[in-house]
């Protein structure tokens, strides 16, 4: 398993973030601390890429449902962007599919955080 990656990708009116490795209990606090970098720099509207993402369980899910919140409470907004299939069934799964949305690339996600 690969330790979980938050790289800035681009800037703009949206921070996109691409987000690789694995994000399951054994590194949710890595990720967790990523993130709430991430969200720090105090950007309006986060995208993380989703795609480098190889493995998440549901510690990996708290970690984005934790960025959401923090997003949130900061006045920011965070989509998500080229969530792989494999991934898409976890939050189907678990129910949260309301509150974690989703877009099949970045560009959509982006179009999003423009208007």
């Amino acid at each position: 398993m690969a330790d979980p990656v938050v790289e800035t990708i681009a800037g703009g009116r949206c921070l996109v973030a691409r987000v690789g490795g694995d994000m399951y209990y054994v590194t949710a606090s890595v990720s967790d601390h990523q993130f709430k970098e991430l969200i720090a720099r105090g950007d309006r509207f986060i995208v993380p890429d989703l795609s480098g993402v190889s493995f998440c369980d549901s510690a990996g899910l708290n970690v984005l449902l934790g960025a959401l919140r923090q997003a949130e409470a900061s006045g920011a907004v965070l989509v998500l962007a080229r969530v792989p299939e494999p991934l898409q069934r976890i939050p189907e799964m678990t129910g949260v599919t309301q509150l974690l949305q989703a877009y099949d690339t970045v560009t959509d996600a982006e179009a999003v955080g423009g208007r």
